[in-house]
């Protein structure tokens, strides 16, 4: 009994023991956390409960030239929806998406068709991303547990599409993509703020006062050399000439050839930065510096003055070329594109003829003649300030075959950008110094102080001043009466130029398929401007001067309007030459209406056929204000060997009357320049297609064209 009773009271006293050890532990337990590794856990917390988050930087804005906001930041904001929130309720997520469906084109039954499909469970169902602050302000104000509102920045172009192919747009990260937006990225990005937040139990991150804090740095502002009212320029009359010709695609740049600043740079069709995923892929290709093209006869200018700088042309030398306007060169036939006769060397620039020009250039050592293309900024990167610029191509010397000399020297064997051939005339205008080409003037930050600016650059010399006085009234001739660019020609306006047309080289061979261009500059005096228009596939025509030339003469027209110092010097004729109405006769009603709309005139159409047969008033009679020219058409076309009337090409220029006589489908015997004297057969006479007609020109006297301002 006694041993039991022990036993029992041992037990008891081991139970207390431990009852008492208990609470001991617990303080000890409190009294090392608190004193003795307080400091360090305290530590642990605060790194495990506060957090940085980043504060976003503004992208900088974008500028043209004249101070015009071209591309800034917008808010906008998204609305979800967490329908499991505590407190949510099913009539609450109702009324959320009454309130979007009467802001938003979308219905309420849309909205809640979103939150139904949404997978089970889902705690963050987005309903729309782009709402305004109406939307905002009013969901706000309900104050419903799981809403969700986030404001989020985006782009804005405010332009639309005007010079989508120099800006550029952002990807949904923000980043530049293409254009300004992505060579200058660095700059306009900024560079994030950092924010110390607390976590708290929940995962809900709240501020706390006194948290460090690092403000972002705003990105940079952007001033480009483009000037928005001449890039709206150019861009309305490309659309229109690119329309009009039923080309493919266009391109067009405005340089100012003393400073290498692009002034302008557009491509048709375009696209809208603000919504670019709604464009393919290729129609946001800049093709002004993207595109390596065979330019044609525009290629001549280098041919020309490495020629006369090497002096293998005599004083006062004629070119004799074959009446059929054909010549073998190494097994190839070189052809013009009529048959040109004995010509001058001004002449042969100014009709363009090809088998003169590879004549002249045969006469030159190839390593010679490839120094100068290379000189002239070709093979290689004209450095300009935007992704994505092909360099063109330009094989060596000795990689070239019997024929490349003589072909390379009207425009084909070699490769070249359109901005290229630009800077190349831009040399040719700017006294021979070919300058570096930049589409950003400075960059500047959110104080206005500038930190980047790029300056005018001289690349090297091509031609030297000598050689550029001699050819400038050879080029300037051929925007005149008797040159290939008339239709580029304005009134009072001293222009020089070339123009341009090219097979395109596809699948291993040349198709009947063009590129038409043309490049020109003024006043030639002091020259300010230089602009490239170059048509792909142009249907109403393939020459050069007749699809890009009256593009080039719009715009300069409308330029001239914009600039005082140009249109205060401007020449204008006190007896303006009378306009005559041309003939028709014979043409594809497509083409006699693109004729008559690039000459300005109005026009009315009867019948519904393709051809027209007759005219009214009847051809060569003087324009008058507001005549409007009726075309009559018939619905049978004309057979193939059916004779027909020849027309009235009398007083017409002799590019004119070729295109005239063409379209009414006989071939054509030139001699003479200028204006047309005589035709033989008459005009009136029967006879059938395929027949050659033989027209005789009149040059106009040199007082004439001084007058004009077409030679110098």
């Amino acid at each position: 009994m006694d041993s039991n009773r022990t036993s029992m009271i041992v037990r008891m006293f081991v139970v207390y023991g431990f009852m008492m050890l208990l609470p001991c532990a617990i303080i000890f337990q409190i009294i090392r956390i608190q004193f003795f590794e307080g400091e360090n856990l305290r530590a642990l917390w605060q790194a495990q409960a506060v957090e940085q988050i980043p504060i976003s930087a503004q992208r900088g804005k974008i500028f043209d030239s004249q101070g015009r906001l071209m591309v800034t930041n917008a808010v906008s904001y998204s609305v979800a929806v967490d329908p499991h929130a505590p407190g949510a309720k099913a009539d609450q997520m109702k009324q959320v998406t009454e309130v979007l469906s009467h802001f938003q084109r979308n219905g309420s039954a849309q909205y809640r068709r979103i939150i139904s499909q949404a997978s089970k469970g889902s705690r963050y169902i987005v309903l729309d991303r782009n709402v305004s602050r109406d939307v905002y302000d009013s969901l706000s104000a309900l104050k419903i547990k799981g809403v969700i509102l986030e404001e989020n920045f985006r782009r804005r172009y405010n332009f639309g599409s005007l010079a989508a192919h120099v800006l550029g747009h952002v990807n949904s990260e923000f980043t530049g993509v293409m254009g300004v937006e992505s060579s200058y990225n660095k700059f306009l990005k900024g560079i994030d703020g950092v924010q110390q937040v607390r976590r708290d139990n929940r995962n809900r991150i709240k501020e706390f006062v006194g948290a460090p804090r690092k403000q972002p740095v705003q990105g940079n502002n952007v001033f480009t050399t483009i000037d928005a009212h001449i890039q709206a320029i150019v861009e309305e009359e490309l659309r229109d000439g690119t329309t009009l010709s039923r080309a493919k695609k266009g391109v067009a740049i405005v340089v100012n050839p003393k400073t290498g600043a692009i002034v302008a740079m557009a491509n048709y069709p375009d696209f809208n930065p603000n919504a670019p995923a709604a464009s393919e892929t290729q129609l946001r290709r800049n093709s002004a510096i993207a595109d390596i093209i065979e330019p044609g006869s525009t290629f001549k200018l280098i041919t020309a003055a490495a020629a006369i700088d090497q002096n293998v042309i005599a004083e006062g030398e004629i070119f004799e070329t074959p009446d059929n306007g054909r010549k073998l060169i190494h097994g190839q036939w070189m052809r013009d594109h009529d048959p040109l006769g004995n010509m001058t060397f001004a002449q042969v620039i100014q009709r363009s003829s090809n088998v003169a020009t590879s004549e002249i250039a045969m006469r030159m050592n190839p390593d010679t003649f490839y120094q100068y293309v290379r000189n002239s900024g070709f093979g290689t990167s004209s450095s300009i300030d935007l992704p994505g610029e092909e360099t063109g191509r330009l094989r060596k010397p000795y990689e070239w075959s019997s024929v490349t000399l003589p072909w390379m020297s009207i425009g084909y064997e070699i490769q070249v950008t359109p901005l290229q051939m630009a800077m190349a005339y831009a040399a040719f205008a700017n006294n021979g110094n070919l300058m570096r080409p930049y589409i950003v003037d400075r960059i500047e930050d959110e104080r206005g102080r500038i930190i980047h600016q790029n300056k005018p650059k001289t690349v090297r010399r091509t031609f030297s001043p000598e050689v550029i006085k001699t050819m400038m009234p050879v080029f300037a001739g051929v925007v005149s009466d008797s040159g290939t660019a008339q239709y580029a020609s304005v009134d009072g306006l001293s222009i020089a130029g070339k123009t341009g047309t090219a097979q395109k080289y596809i699948d291993g061979k040349y198709q009947t398929r063009y590129r038409a261009s043309f490049v020109g500059f003024y006043p030639t005096e002091d020259p300010k401007y230089v602009a490239f228009i170059l048509l792909d596939e142009p249907r109403s025509s393939i020459y050069g001067g007749f699809v890009a030339g009256p593009i080039f003469r719009n715009i300069a027209q409308r330029i001239v309007g914009l600039d005082p110092d140009i249109l205060q010097n401007t020449k204008q004729e006190s007896e303006p030459a009378l306009a005559h109405v041309p003939s028709l006769t014979g043409f594809s009603l497509d083409d006699a209406s693109s004729l008559l709309q690039f000459k300005e005139i109005n026009h009315t159409i009867s019948g519904n056929g393709k051809i027209v047969v007759d005219q009214e008033p009847e051809a060569g009679t003087v324009l008058e204000k507001d005549m409007i020219v009726r075309l009559f058409t018939t619905v049978l076309e004309q057979a193939e060997n059916e004779p027909a009337r020849i027309p009235d090409v009398h007083g017409m220029s002799m590019r004119d009357a070729v295109v005239s006589l063409k379209n009414a489908g006989y071939e054509v015997s030139r001699n003479g320049s200028g204006t047309v004297a005589a035709q033989f057969p008459k005009a009136g006479e029967i006879m059938s297609p395929g027949r050659t007609v033989t027209i005789r020109g009149r040059s106009r006297s040199m007082e004439q064209l001084l007058a004009k301002g077409g030679m110098r």
